[in-house]
């Protein structure tokens, strides 16, 4: 069984990461497929450590299959100023709906924490990701050499209160 269908059938659980997850979440970044080629050096080294695990309200979308719990994606939510820092969905899980799942999740708990905008400076190829999932584009953030060397595009959720 390959694990395109055993991700179809199980169940998926958003729970706030800790520290043992920091390893998962850096293979998370540095292995997505969308930073491969001229953008490969943007995550060449980047690490998610438990320091920054505590620091800031990361969580992750979890399935469980024969080998146990597996982190599918995550996400992180800086709170001042308000950014959606890290959002990634494994590859091999992308298109079930989890990217979706976890930026419903951020903007619940960017309505907790008294949130009203979240800002998200996007990928390239997550452009389009952001735009289906209610982001609105505000503005371009200028390459930042040398670990960014193109201009990306720059979006806001707007948190709508309950």
């Amino acid at each position: 069984m390959s694990s395109r269908t055993s991700l179809t059938s199980q169940p998926i659980t958003i729970r706030r990461a800790v520290a043992r997850d920091a390893r998962r979440l850096t293979r998370l970044v540095r292995g997505s497929s969308a930073y491969e080629g001229k953008y490969a050096a943007a995550v060449a080294g980047y690490r998610v450590g438990p320091d920054y695990i505590e620091a800031h309200r990361v969580f992750a979308a979890v399935g469980t299959d024969k080998q146990g719990d597996r982190v599918l994606g995550f996400y992180s939510l800086v709170l001042a100023p308000p950014e959606l820092d890290l959002l990634f969905v494994a590859d091999e899980a992308q298109g079930r709906g989890i990217g979706r799942l976890l930026v419903a999740h951020m903007q619940s708990e960017a309505r907790v924490a008294g949130l009203d905008r979240v800002k998200v400076v996007s990928h390239l190829p997550a452009e389009d990701f952001y735009h289906r999932v209610g982001a609105v584009r505000i503005g371009t953030a200028l390459a930042n050499p040398p670990a960014v060397l193109w201009d990306r595009p720059e979006f806001e959720f707007r948190v709508p209160s309950e």
